[in-house]
């Protein structure tokens, strides 16, 4: 039985107010409203959370947090709020935040503010495959597009083979490598604190499509981002 001040699952959007390749990216306008609605909304809509919290440093930030429905019980600190802040170490703030106003988590969503693809039903999926797994994490990854064993470098303007004993291998006799969707992390609160890492020693991954993935990091992303939105909208998958 849960007891006062215990909560089952917590949902934190991460979203500070610096973003130097888009300026004021968290909420910029993404097909009507701010991006970071979405997050908030997927949070919402999967039914799984006790609580959906924003962790910012910016007013204006909590103000529309609080208006698709998210909380902003505390503002982060100067420690998590520079360009260099770890992600791990903003969950971390905000579980000492909670623990002094005597409320815990069984477990812990991350989920960033710039990942408008993902649901809520997306998110009650990935609640039951960890639960099912007996994992201490989750996270979505999608498979490189092109074996990254068959990598180049350059130096001094010439190529390199990364790995040369590849070199004459077939891409579909390479081991299939993952990368990381950059959407969402699942965490049980204790593993959280005892490793202080999102990748835990018993990780368990959820694989997702290329079309349901997109890093945002400058102008060209987001226009990659909005045009893929607009086609899974088009599909039925949002």
């Amino acid at each position: 039985m849960v007891s006062d001040g215990e909560a089952l699952r917590l949902a934190v959007i991460p979203a500070r107010s610096g973003s130097k390749r888009i300026p004021r990216k968290n909420i910029k306008a993404f097909h009507g409203k701010p991006i970071m609605a979405y997050s908030i909304e997927a949070a919402r809509n999967s039914g799984i959370f006790d609580e959906v919290m924003v962790s910012t440093d910016d007013e204006e930030i909590a103000l529309i947090a609080e208006r698709y429905g998210a909380s902003v019980p505390f503002f982060r600190s100067a420690e998590t709020s520079g360009d260099h802040a770890a992600t791990v170490n903003v969950l971390l703030e905000v579980l000492e935040n909670y623990r002094q106003i005597e409320r815990k988590f069984f477990h812990i969503c991350c989920i960033y503010p710039t990942a408008p693809f993902i649901t809520g039903e997306t998110l009650q999926k990935a609640f039951a495959l960890l639960e099912e797994s007996g994992a201490d994490a989750l996270v979505p990854v999608v498979p490189f597009s092109y074996p990254p064993l068959r990598g180049l470098t350059i130096h001094d303007d010439r190529l390199r083979m990364m790995w040369p004993e590849n070199e004459a291998a077939r891409s579909q006799d390479l081991e299939l490598l993952y990368h990381d969707c950059g959407q969402f992390y699942f965490v049980r609160t204790d593993a959280l604190l005892q490793e202080k890492t999102l990748f835990c020693k018993e990780t368990v991954p959820m694989l997702q499509s290329e079309l349901e993935a997109q890093d945002i990091d400058n102008e060209t992303d987001w226009v990659l981002a909005e045009q893929k939105y607009t086609l899974l909208k088009q599909l039925g998958r949002l």
